[in-house]
Parts: structure tokens; sequence; C-alpha cells
């Protein structure tokens, strides 16, 4: 599955220069995944469970700007028992800003948890 997140690059996302502070390209990221699950009629909320980033990295090309309009791209990447591991493509028009790994673990009780079926099912499409 995939879907498309986009927002305006805020002045408060950027240094003096006018190009984006790093740590915005996870906020986006995050922000691509909560939209990607409610896309899928699952909001991140409502899966009884807690979601954790587990682990996230991020592999710069290209600025953003203030100014530039960011898409995100989220697509499962894989699917594990208590995890997911998600792909967001950071751009500004066709031109790829970032790409970022993120994974999430599933957690009840502080504790990892095998992901409920129907969650598993909507994410791998």
């Amino acid at each position: 599955m995939r879907d498309v997140w986009s927002s305006p690059v805020r002045f408060a996302e950027c240094d003096q220069g006018a190009v984006v502070f790093n740590g915005h390209y996870l906020t986006w990221a995050h922000e691509a995944v909560e939209a990607w699950w409610t896309a899928l009629g699952l909001p991140f909320a409502d899966t009884g469970l807690d979601q954790r980033i587990k682990a996230a990295s991020l592999e710069w090309s290209s600025s953003a700007r203030y100014g530039d309009t960011v898409t995100v791209d989220a697509e499962l990447d894989r699917m594990g028992s208590t995890s997911f591991t998600a792909v967001l493509t950071v751009r500004v028009g066709e031109r790829v800003c970032c790409v970022v790994r993120s994974t999430y673990v599933a957690v009840a009780d502080g504790v990892a948890v095998p992901w409920p079926e129907h969650v598993r099912t909507l994410l791998q499409g």
C-alpha cells in the first residue's frame, strides 16, 4: 500500500538560510504514517495498542526549503509479527530530499506484542 501526505514548508522548520532542519523530516515521516493508517481505515489511535518507533534512519539527498511543498510517499517495507518498517520518501515535486525508514513496534503494558490480524491485513494490502 502506498499513500501520500503533503505540507508546505513552514518558516519555523527552517534555519536562517531557509533550509529545513533535519529533525523535521522525521516529523513529516511520522505524520505521513498517521495519514497512511487513516487512509487504510484505521486511525493510529484506534488499533487498541500503543505504537512506538523502535528505530529510524534518514538518508538525505537534497534540501527542502522555505516556500516549498513537501510530499511524503509511505509504503510498507517489511511486516514482522510485532513490528513493521515503513519507507517514507520526502520530496519536493519529483526531487527526492530524504528517505526515512521507520520501524514501529506494537506495545501493550510496556512489552512488544503481535500486531492484530486486522492491522496486519490492512498494512499488507
